[in-house]
């Protein structure tokens, strides 16, 4: 029997067959099989990635020159007796002072001071920008915060919205005519007596904060003119149309060396807040500073830089 001739040209297509087919095979699994690692993966409904973006950043990001924020004819009518100097030192008087901070885009403040035969006077406005580093607390809510806790340690009257005033139509509203006079009860009696008795621990707060709140005296005692007597238009007191929102304090501090009436305007504009203290001293304890000419002059100076910031 003769033997077929061997062919190299028939083991060569047999071998680039079986590569062929190889190749098919991984390139159909390799559009069957998962992503193929190129496309990207959707966020789960947990992730990160999925939640609530961050909270605003405030409004302002920078801070203005407190020195420079004062208009010449306020400034006049704040400090009298700076027209009375010589020219190079009224310059030099209503230039102010620049507060020293660490972070000017942050905090920055400025400080006058006038002597005239009705005492002096002085004057410091404060801007103190707002940064929540929280990211679900927007700048703006954090300066709301701080501007709280100022009003709370000034003992400012909270303002009553109309939610909370009692409803005349309610029919679990007191209604004086209907109710049915009552005699008070022991326990009740005697918790009256206790509050028409004097409290030592207020007076020695206010004996303390007047020590503290005056850098000039060793000791006095303050008063706020809030009193139930006193005039409610001069009353510390929230501010209502005075940027986002505003409150005036009035202290009337006795110290050895005079009296001095300490009058403190601090309003929030966005995440900026914004402080005013303005006072005038006497060394005459019998020349008490009145509160309407300094409240005047310190709004009049507030409602300035609201202006700045609008």
């Amino acid at each position: 029997m003769q033997r077929r001739p061997y062919a190299p040209g028939t083991a060569l297509a047999a071998t680039l067959l079986a590569a062929g087919l190889t190749a098919g095979l991984t390139g159909l699994t390799g559009c069957t099989g998962g992503s193929g690692g190129g496309s990207p993966q959707d966020s789960k409904p947990g992730d990160p990635a999925a939640t609530a973006p961050a909270a605003e950043p405030g409004k302002y990001r920078t801070l203005d020159d407190p020195c420079g924020a004062v208009g010449p004819g306020t400034l006049r009518a704040l400090l009298p007796g700076l027209e009375d100097l010589e020219e190079e030192e009224r310059e030099k008087g209503y230039e102010g002072q620049a507060a020293i901070t660490y972070d000017t885009d942050r905090r920055v403040g400025c400080r006058w001071q006038a002597e005239s035969p009705e005492g002096t006077r002085h004057l410091s406005i404060d801007f103190e920008r707002v940064v929540s580093y929280d990211p679900a607390v927007s700048d703006e809510d954090r300066a709301q915060e701080l501007y709280d806790k100022k009003a709370t340690a000034a003992d400012i009257p909270a303002v009553v919205s109309e939610s909370d005033t009692p409803d005349s139509d309610d029919p679990d509203s007191d209604d004086p005519d209907s109710s049915t006079p009552t005699s008070p009860s022991p326990s009740a009696s005697n918790e009256a007596d206790k509050a028409d008795e004097p409290d030592n621990d207020e007076s020695e707060k206010d004996n303390r904060g007047a020590a503290n709140g005056s850098a000039n005296t060793s000791s006095g005692s303050s008063s706020s003119s809030g009193d139930p007597g006193d005039d409610p238009a001069t009353a510390p007191r929230p501010l209502d149309d005075l940027a986002d929102v505003a409150y005036l304090d009035d202290r009337l501090v006795t110290a050895d060396s005079g009296v001095h009436r300490d009058i403190t305007v601090v309003f929030r504009a966005s995440n900026v807040i914004v402080t005013v203290e303005y006072d005038r001293w006497s060394a005459a304890q019998s020349d008490v500073p009145e509160s309407g000419d300094l409240q005047t002059k310190a709004l009049r100076l507030a409602e300035e830089l609201v202006e700045r910031f609008g």
